[in-house]
């Protein structure tokens, strides 16, 4: 048996509605979710790939109402063949390929009242989550330093800021490119819009609130309240891919790995709160995480802090 797994075209699957069936799924993702686009598409692709396998695994045309008839086998029998195709699932791909095939018979039950519980079976891997990997304070400043020096004082103004923003306030990029020209100039405190449309508080540093003052006056562009507050060199708004690209310019002036992205700065921003005697709580609320699980991460690249943690606090260290 081949170990390809094709795509299925719903439109000849069977029908009766399990075409629709997925667009409602991806609209709610989209729409009510939030989830992110690479997410949606991921999903997208996964579920399409499911499917698809499901015509070839049971010889039939697979329809809406067929759905809850699916066992817990036909799962494990998907996954096993992904193990095998040409370009093998790993244990991420598996365990966010279940996620997504979850979330759409959950969809289902919820919505089309179509329940499979048989699926609910199927563990996935249990993945640890690779720990941060920040940069040093002194590699984060060495960083913003050389962002200055390009050819157009503006674009390196620009670049500097938007470095200074990520290190100094812990933003992501999508964040940083997110403010308005309304968000000029720079409040001691920023109201930053995050994941899953929910806004958290952001105190500014007077370093961060300079870079970004700097940058307007250079800029050869007018900066409207409604517009981005950062532009690219022809005046739209500025895109992501051009941070990591400078970023990348960056690194390699500077000999780093290509650990030493853009959001290795975010990073970097959390590890010497905490490093700094930040406590976990507070740090979880300037990165806007939503589960402290996630801030425990940064735990693990400084265990040294938490001892000299318990160490003081304890009444018998």
């Amino acid at each position: 048996m081949s170990g390809a797994v094709h795509q299925t075209d719903l439109t000849n699957a069977g029908g009766d509605g399990l075409a629709q069936a997925r667009l409602d799924w991806m609209h709610w993702l989209k729409h009510e979710r939030r989830l992110a686009d690479h997410t949606l598409e991921a999903y997208q692709r996964d579920i399409d790939t499911f499917l698809g396998f499901l015509v070839q695994h049971r010889g039939e045309a697979l329809t809406l109402a067929s759905l809850p008839d699916l066992t817990a086998s036909d799962l494990r029998a998907y996954l096993a063949r992904r193990r095998q195709a040409n370009n093998p699932f790993g244990d991420r791909s598996v365990a966010r390929a279940l996620a997504g095939i979850r979330s759409f018979f959950s969809f289902l039950d919820r919505r089309k009242g179509l329940s499979n519980t048989s699926l609910s079976f199927v563990r996935g891997p249990k993945i640890k989550p690779a720990p941060p990997r920040p940069v040093s304070s002194d590699v984060a400043f060495e960083l913003i330093d050389l962002a200055e020096e390009v050819k157009e004082r503006w674009v390196g103004a620009r670049d500097t800021a938007i470095l200074t923003l990520l290190y100094g306030c812990g933003l992501r990029i999508s964040e940083a490119l997110g403010l308005t020209g309304a968000d000029f100039p720079l409040p001691s405190t920023l109201r930053i819009l995050g994941k899953g449309q929910k806004t958290r508080l952001v105190p500014t540093l007077p370093v961060a609130r300079e870079a970004i003052a700097r940058y307007v006056k250079l800029c050869p562009y007018s900066i409207a309240p409604e517009g981005p507050l950062f532009v690219g060199v022809r005046g739209g708004p500025m895109r992501a891919r051009l941070v990591q690209i400078s970023m990348a310019r960056l690194r390699g002036q500077l000999g780093l790995p290509e650990s030493a992205t853009p959001h290795a700065l975010r990073h970097a921003f959390a590890t010497h709160l905490l490093q700094s005697g930040g406590d976990l709580r507070s740090i979880q609320e300037l990165l806007g995480h939503a589960s402290l699980s996630t801030t425990q991460r940064y735990m693990e690249i400084d265990p040294a802090h938490m001892i000299a943690v318990f160490s003081k606090a304890h009444p018998r260290a």
